[in-house]
C-alpha cells in the first residue's frame, strides 16, 4: 500500500508541475533567445537551465515551511495568492502574452542566460514559486516527500530534455504547433489554480 501512495504521489506532482513549468512557451522562449547561438552553446545553455532550476526548484520546495514561519504567512493565504497568480499565468499563455522577457536583441552575444532570464523568470516565475512553497510546505510524512521530490525532478529533466531536443521539435510542429500547446498547458494551468484557491478559501473559512 505504501508504494502504491509514493507511486501515485510522484505521478500527481510529476504532470502537475510538466504543466506549471510551462514547458512549450519555455520553449519558445529558449528558440528565441539562443536564435543565433550555435547548436553546441544552445545544447550546453539547456543543460545550464536546467541545473539552474533544479536547485531553485527543490530549495524553494525544502525550505516553504521556514519561509512561512518567518514571514508569518499562514499555508491556506498563500495558497489564495499562489492561485491567483497561477490562474494569471495561465490567461497570459492562453492569449499568447505571458511574461514579456528582455528583447533577445539587447541580449550581449557572450552573456549567459542559462539562469537569467531563462531558468528564472521563464521556467521558475512567480505562480511557480508560489506552487513549489506551497506543495513543499503541505508534505510531512518522509514517504510522500520522497516520491514528490522524485516527481518533481522528473518534471524538470522532461522539461530540459524538450530544451536540449528544442530545434527538432520545432521543425516537426512548427511555431503554430508551439501556440497551440501552450495555449492547451494555459487551459489545465487554469483547472489547477482554481483547485488550489478553493482548497485555500475552503480551509481558511472552515
Amino acid at each position: 500500500m505504501p508504494t502504491i501512495m509514493m507511486l501515485n504521489s510522484f505521478t500527481e506532482t510529476y504532470v502537475k508541475f510538466f504543466f506549471i513549468l510551462t514547458p512549450f512557451f519555455v520553449i519558445s522562449m529558449f528558440l528565441a533567445l539562443t536564435v543565433d547561438m550555435p547548436k553546441e552553446k544552445q545544447r550546453k545553455t539547456a543543460i545550464r537551465t536546467t541545473f539552474a532550476v533544479i536547485i531553485a526548484a527543490f530549495t524553494l520546495f525544502y525550505f516553504g515551511n521556514t519561509l512561512f514561519a518567518i514571514f508569518g504567512i499562514t499555508l491556506d493565504a498563500f495558497r489564495i495568492g499562489s492561485g491567483a497568480l497561477l490562474f494569471l499565468s495561465a490567461v497570459h499563455l492562453i492569449q499568447g502574452t505571458k511574461a514579456p522577457i528582455k528583447n533577445p536583441g539587447d541580449i550581449e552575444e557572450d552573456a549567459d542566460i542559462s539562469v537569467v532570464p531563462l531558468a528564472i523568470p521563464v521556467v521558475i516565475g512567480p505562480a511557480t514559486i508560489g506552487t513549489l512553497l506551497i506543495m513543499g510546505a503541505q508534505i510531512t510524512d518522509t514517504p510522500t516527500r520522497i516520491a514528490s521530490s522524485f516527481g518533481l525532478l522528473a518534471a524538470i529533466l522532461s522539461v530540459g530534455f524538450l530544451l536540449y531536443v528544442a530545434p527538432h521539435i520545432q521543425r516537426v510542429i512548427g511555431t503554430i504547433g508551439l501556440s497551440i500547446m501552450s495555449k492547451i498547458s494555459g487551459l489545465i494551468l487554469s483547472a489547477i489554480s482554481a483547485q488550489i484557491v478553493f482548497t485555500g478559501i475552503k480551509n481558511f473559512l472552515f
